[in-house]
C-alpha cells in the first residue's frame, strides 16, 4: 500500500510517502530539490556511483512513521546535501527547511 500526505514544516509544505512492504516500509519526505528518507537510502550508493547527478538527500535510521522521520537525527547526508549545510545529527525537519 503506498499512502501519500502533505506535512508542513513552518510555512513550506513538502510530500509524505509511505511504502508499506513485506517486513518493512519505505518512507520519505520530499520537495522538488531533494529528500530526506528512511534507513533504506544507500547514501554511499548516491555519493559514488551517481555523483553526477548531484542528489540533495538525507538518511535517518530506525524510523518507522513519518513524524518520527521528521524528529529523528540525520545519521548520513550526501555531499550535495553536506555542501547545502544539512549534517548528520541533524533533525529531519531542520534538513527540510535548508531544501527550501
Amino acid at each position: 500500500m503506498i499512502h501519500m500526505e502533505p506535512i508542513q514544516v513552518g510555512e513550506h509544505t513538502f510530500i509524505g510517502v509511505e511504502v508499506k512492504l513485506p517486513k518493512t516500509t519505505l518512507l520519505t519526505i520530499s520537495n522538488s530539490r531533494g529528500y530526506i528518507m528512511c534507513g533504506a537510502l544507500d547514501v554511499g550508493l548516491l555519493n559514488e556511483r551517481l555523483a553526477d547527478r548531484k542528489i540533495l538527500a538525507a538518511r535517518a535510521v530506525g524510523v518507522k512513521t513519518l513524524k518520527e522521520l521528521l524528529e529523528a537525527p540525520m545519521e548520513s547526508v550526501t555531499t550535495e546535501a553536506e555542501q547545502l549545510g544539512i549534517k548528520p545529527g541533524m533533525p529531519g525537519y531542520e534538513a527540510l527547511l535548508k531544501l527550501v
